[in-house]
Formats: C-alpha cells, sequence, structure tokens
C-alpha cells in the first residue's frame, strides 16, 4: 500500500482568498426576497465559481436555496463526500457510463437526448429499480430555446418526456432552458425564448406528460426578466456577490463574498528613468517605492491587467500594478517616500478600509466579465473560510 504524503504544514506564500459565507446567504435572501414566493436553487458548479463548492454550497442553503446545481458529476460527488444532502441538479448529461455514479452519487441529471434517457433508466434498473432506489428516479428535460449549447430542440421535448413517462424507473422532475441575453436586459431576444418554452412546455403536457417544474431564469433573468421566474430560479454569480453584468448593477444589493490578499515581500526605490518588469513597459518619471507581491498569473491575475490600468490596494490606497504582471509576482508603484514595509496586506479583491477594488472592475478593465475573474483564481491559491460571526462584507481579521 502506498503511504499517504507527508503533512507539510501550512502554506508558506502570503497568498490567500478569504471567503466569506455570511455574504452568500445574504446574497442569497436578497434574491429570494426579489423572487419570492418563486423558490431558488444556487449554482456551485466550478468550485463555487472560485469560492469553494462546499463552502458555497452550506452559504446557499443557510441563506435559503431548496436545491443546487453543478455542471459534473464529479462535483456533485464532492459535495456529497462532505455531507451536503441537498437536491442536486446535474446541469448537461452525464458522461456514458457515467449514470450509475449519477445513481450512487444522489444527482438528479438533466438529459435532451434518447440515449442519455435510457442510459439513466439502465442505470437506476441496475441498482435494483425503482423501490431499491426510492421511486422514479428524477431527470429534467432541457430544451434549447436559442442558446444553442445544449438541449432538446423544442419539436423534440414531447417525444423525449413521453419517454421518460413511459419507463418506470424514472420520473419527470422539470423541464427547462437556459436564457442567452438575460444580462442585456433591453434585448427583446429573453422573451422570444420565454415564448419558445412556454410552447415546448405546452406541447410536452399535450402529449400527455405533466410538467411538474418549469425554470428558464438564471440571476439576470431573474432579476430584469420577471415573466421567466417561473416555478423555480437558478442563483448563480448573484449569489457571489458579482452584478450579472453592468447593465444589472444595482438590480439587488449584494455584497461580494470574496477577497484576493496577498501581503507585500519585498521593497525597493527606482530611480527616475528606470523600468519595471518584462518588456519595460513602466517607466518612472521620479523615484518611487515599489513592492514585490508574491501572486501572479499563475494566480488567475491575468498578465494583461498591469497594461490595462489595474490597481491594488495598499495602506488603503488605490497603487498601480507597475509594469507586465509575472507568473507568480506582481509590482506594485506605491509612490515616492510610501510607507511600505515587507508584510503589509495587499488586497488585489476586496475592501481595505474604504478603499475596494471588485472583481466587476477588473472584468471591466479586461473585457470580460466577472464570473472568469472569480473562476480564474488558480487552485494553488488557498481558500480561508471566514467565522460565521463576522460582518457579511467586511475584510476579516
Amino acid at each position: 500500500m502506498t503511504a499517504p504524503p507527508p503533512d507539510l504544514g501550512p502554506p508558506l506564500r502570503p497568498t490567500w482568498v478569504e471567503i466569506d459565507p455570511a455574504a452568500i446567504a445574504a446574497n442569497v435572501r436578497a434574491v429570494r426576497a426579489v423572487t419570492a414566493p418563486v423558490p431558488v436553487w444556487a449554482v456551485v458548479k466550478a468550485d463555487g465559481y472560485g469560492h469553494g463548492a462546499v463552502t458555497a454550497a452550506r452559504a446557499a442553503l443557510e441563506g435559503g436555496a431548496e436545491g443546487l446545481a453543478v455542471a459534473l458529476v464529479e462535483e456533485g460527488e464532492e459535495l456529497r463526500a462532505a455531507g451536503v444532502d441537498a437536491r442536486l441538479l446535474l446541469l448537461s448529461e452525464p458522461p456514458p457510463g457515467a449514470e450509475a455514479r449519477v445513481v450512487a452519487a444522489g444527482i438528479e441529471p438533466t438529459a435532451y437526448s434518447a440515449a442519455a434517457v435510457e442510459a439513466m433508466a439502465r442505470a437506476v434498473a441496475g441498482r435494483g429499480g425503482p423501490g431499491a432506489v426510492g421511486g422514479p428516479w428524477p431527470l429534467h428535460l432541457k430544451v434549447d430555446t436559442g442558446m444553442h449549447r445544449v438541449g432538446a430542440a423544442p419539436g423534440a421535448a414531447p417525444g423525449l418526456a413521453r419517454l421518460v413517462a413511459d419507463r418506470p424507473e424514472l420520473r419527470l422532475a422539470s423541464v427547462w432552458t437556459h436564457m442567452a441575453v438575460a444580462d442585456e436586459p433591453d434585448s427583446g431576444f429573453t422573451a422570444e425564448q420565454a415564448d419558445r418554452f412556454a410552447a415546448a412546455c405546452a406541447a410536452v403536457e399535450a402529449a400527455g406528460v405533466p410538467v411538474p417544474v418549469r425554470h428558464a431564469a438564471n440571476s439576470a433573468a431573474a432579476l430584469a426578466h420577471p415573466a421567466t421566474r417561473l416555478d423555480l430560479v437558478r442563483v448563480g454569480i448573484a449569489a457571489y456577490g458579482i452584478a450579472p453584468s453592468p447593465a444589472l448593477a444595482g438590480a439587488v444589493d449584494l455584497v461580494p463574498a470574496l477577497r484576493l490578499v496577498s501581503r507585500v515581500a519585498h521593497v525597493k526605490v527606482v530611480a527616475a528613468g528606470e523600468a519595471i518588469s518584462y518588456g519595460q513597459r513602466y517607466r518612472v518619471a521620479a523615484p518611487t517605492t515599489v513592492a514585490t507581491v508574491p501572486v501572479g498569473y499563475a494566480d488567475g491575475v491575468r498578465r494583461a491587467l498591469g497594461a490595462a490600468g489595474g490597481v491594488v490596494l495598499v495602506g488603503g490606497r488605490r497603487c498601480p500594478i507597475a509594469g507586465t504582471v509575472t507568473m507568480d509576482q506582481i509590482t506594485v508603484d506605491c509612490g515616492p517616500r510610501a510607507a511600505v514595509r515587507p508584510g503589509d496586506e495587499v488586497v488585489l479583491i476586496g475592501r481595505q478600509g474604504v478603499a475596494e477594488v471588485t472583481a466587476e472592475e477588473w472584468a471591466e478593465r479586461l473585457g470580460t466579465i466577472g464570473y472568469e475573474v472569480t473562476c480564474g483564481i488558480g487552485a494553488r491559491v488557498p481558500r480561508r473560510v471566514r467565522p460565521r460571526s463576522a460582518t457579511p462584507g467586511e475584510p476579516g481579521p
């Protein structure tokens, strides 16, 4: 038997992500207040959008989420291994051969093909049939109403629903779809998708299969398009305190749930006319104090952030990233005669005093979205969870 790896102790590099579960719970409650009485399920895929899946799941349930959603079978298994026993929706079909693990983990899969329906029925039968697993297994039918990523064509939905209904091992738990432009409130395509979805559900029921639950709204649709809330709302990015798009900033009061923090590792004075970092693209006009901080693009700080005007917080001040972000380090222009010392806290995302840098600010500078910013924070950055007694949104100790 292979010996377990030795315990190497806590991480030595002073860079970490601080997760605020109270903020996640508060955000879920805030969305629930807007969508009530429609229940909310929290999306915790991609390691809870970079916040830690187990932490995010528990916090969302504390905030009143009635279920959770994941993208991968393995993500569901991770939650089950941690003791999370809420209902779990798998947002895509299981890979062929994974169906037995879906059943073993108590995950409710999505299907949009006959092959997936049949495979799930066989997996339930292989576990002893409905009686052995507590009844027909819940299966969710996804309809493609215009996203054109995954999902059954609307015209195929009645036949697939009938196939589910005819298998004693399965039951239709919901019919659902996903909105392509809900984060653009002025687009008329969301209403068009909603109409297509309503027609597909009506066709399913006309085929003799009741639709127990309909859901279409992600965070953006839930906030900007009330007609899409239907029977259930899937809340993703809003649960983490990030607006789905600039157009929806302020649609509901959200509290960012993540801080990306490091500490100054080295301080130097750079003479006038000198350039800093790869490519020498940042040249100082006067002597200035430069701090080196041990975090870089291998950790999710995009290489272009310095050139895009990115800043960090040092001593409650916004200080520019000086030059190109490197793999493991950034350099920060703290200004002439700045009182900066090794060990001082540096906040890349989050609050420090009254100053704040948000994931949305990074996204705007980099031409992306807040989702990508938090999901891009690398696995080698440890996640620290704040005590539940802390005030949501306040920097940790």
